[in-house]
């Protein structure tokens, strides 16, 4: 009698299949490797991955897919012992093609024994992980790039404060010495005047950068003369103008030229544009600032017969850090933020600023355009007596909080010269001492002052004093900043180092309102 069951037969037929599959396989290179680690066996896979063919390689040692320094390290004699001792061994490293070209592979290798368990081989399967191992690498580095945006960003911030508090008093002193006739300022005042302002503007501009950068800047609008912010730009570059000795003339219409903007952030525009062209034309030159109106734009604009720009420097004169090509000494110093940060600021207004020269030593000319908005709306001219109407309030009584020394005594010396009644305190102690003898009206308090901050110390005036005014001088002016200093109830909040006349232009608003009720 004979059997119909072809048990050998099919066995026969698995044993096929199983080797046409790891054969045809070709996202896995799958082969053998003898004893001695010589390459035994070769599928599509492997050929497809290292880009050998079968007679090309096997009878090779597997270490030919190996960089050489792990070649020399003993990595191949290592995997096969790790392989032989547990049973198999895994790893991801880079391992060679053909070509010599390296990819990033998985690799299992795995000791096959025979039924006596006498070691006869290994098999090994490798992966080719590279474009894994490339999303991989580029989410790492995104991860550490803004890691290391977000640490730079909080250093400038840190470092901003930092510079902003010792040259918060330099710059007072500076304006203290202005506000007598009878003291004509030395040669070595106005170096120092030049070089403080200067280094303000540097602080400025690498804090208003990182700003944008995160998308933190926001504008305060109003609808302001455009003449205002030029005017305050040209007083701010004024030393340094003075200094080279330029020709400089202003062309502006004698109506007013009303926008919708910020004008501290206007002034920067116009400051640094102003500077570049002192900065980069030679003494003596000529520098000229033209408004005019065209349709519904005002249209500004800056030249000089300076240097000019290099055509190679023309399509990238607005990216930040990018400079004309300087001396070994720096002399025209700079970061090269100053150009993208106008570009930024003056497209958070809506408008568009280009920059045109006929070649190096050439000159060059920036134009801004802003919306205009009608002059039928409510206008104001330039004002060049603040301080005398801060004079028209009335003698008032003053306490002024700092833990600086020189910057609490500097401006307690111009409020006094203002003929104020004033008085310093260091901390918070000292200023709730000083209330109990002291009618004080109005407190200016540096927020980052030792033991009681100025938050703290503001609500405990508003319950000793109520109706008393605050103003806030910090390092800090983000929004979040001065939405802070409003809900504490300071009345304004301004970020050092403070200029004599926008503290007296925000006195006189706080001290012309209506006091709040009890």
């Amino acid at each position: 009698m004979t059997s119909d069951t072809p048990s050998d037969g099919r066995g026969a037929d698995t044993d096929e299949l199983f080797r046409l599959l790891v054969a045809n396989v070709s996202d896995y290179a799958i082969f053998m490797l003898d004893a001695t680690g010589h390459i035994a066996t070769w599928n599509v896979g492997a050929q497809r991955i290292k880009g050998y063919l079968a007679d090309e390689i096997i009878g090779q040692h597997f270490s030919v897919f190996y960089p050489a320094h792990d070649v020399q390290a003993g990595k191949c004699e290592h995997e096969l012992e790790v392989a032989v001792r547990v049973g198999r061994f895994e790893d991801e490293d880079w391992r060679l093609r053909k070509d010599g070209t390296r990819f990033w592979a998985n690799v299992v290798i795995t000791a096959v024994r025979d039924e006596a368990g006498a070691l006869v081989g290994y098999a090994k399967i490798t992966r080719d992980l590279t474009e894994r191992k490339r999303s991989e690498d580029e989410r790492l580095a995104r991860l550490a790039a803004e890691h290391a945006n977000r640490t730079k960003d909080d250093f400038l911030a840190t470092l901003g404060h930092e510079l902003r508090n010792p040259l918060a008093p330099i710059v007072t002193a500076l304006q203290l010495t202005k506000l007598h006739p009878d003291r004509h300022p030395t040669r070595e005042l106005q170096v120092i005047e030049r070089q403080v302002l200067h280094l303000v503007h540097l602080v400025d501009d690498l804090l208003d950068v990182s700003r944008i950068a995160r998308g933190k800047l926001e504008l305060q609008a109003q609808i302001i003369d455009i003449r205002d912010p030029i005017a305050s730009a040209i007083e701010s570059v004024s030393p340094l103008l003075e200094h080279k000795a330029h020709r400089f003339e202003l062309d502006v219409p004698p109506h007013a030229l009303l926008v919708n903007g910020d004008a501290p952030r206007l002034t920067q525009v116009f400051a640094n544009l102003i500077g570049n062209a002192a900065k980069y034309t030679d003494p003596g030159g000529h520098i000229a600032v033209h408004v005019a109106e065209r349709d519904d734009q005002l249209v500004i604009e800056v030249r000089d017969d300076g240097i000019g720009i290099a055509d190679d420097l023309r399509a990238r004169m607005f990216e930040p850090f990018v400079q004309a090509e300087q001396a070994s000494d720096r002399s025209r110093g700079g970061l090269g933020l100053g150009l993208g940060l106008v570009r930024a600021l003056v497209e958070l207004h809506g408008g568009t600023v280009e920059g045109h020269s006929p070649g190096a030593g050439q000159g060059s000319t920036f134009t801004v355009q802003l919306p205009a908005i009608a002059r039928s709306a409510p206008s104001r001219e330039l004002d060049s007596a603040l301080s005398a109407a801060f004079r028209s309030t009335g003698k008032r009584c003053i306490l002024v909080v700092d833990d600086n020394d020189d910057a609490r005594m500097l401006l307690a010396d111009i409020l006094g010269e203002l003929g104020h009644d004033v008085r310093g305190a260091a901390d918070g102690v000292q200023a709730l001492e000083a209330i109990r003898a002291f009618p004080v009206e109005l407190a200016i308090l540096d927020i980052g002052l030792p033991g009681m901050d100025g938050y703290e110390l503001a609500a405990q005036l508003q319950t000793a004093l109520p109706g008393i005014r605050l103003i806030a001088v910090s390092g800090y002016g983000q929004p979040a900043d001065r939405a802070r200093s409003h809900a504490v109830g300071f009345d304004r909040h301004l970020v050092k180092p403070i200029e004599v006349r926008g503290l007296l232009d925000a006195m006189t608003e706080v001290l012309g309102e209506r006091a709040r009720p009890a």
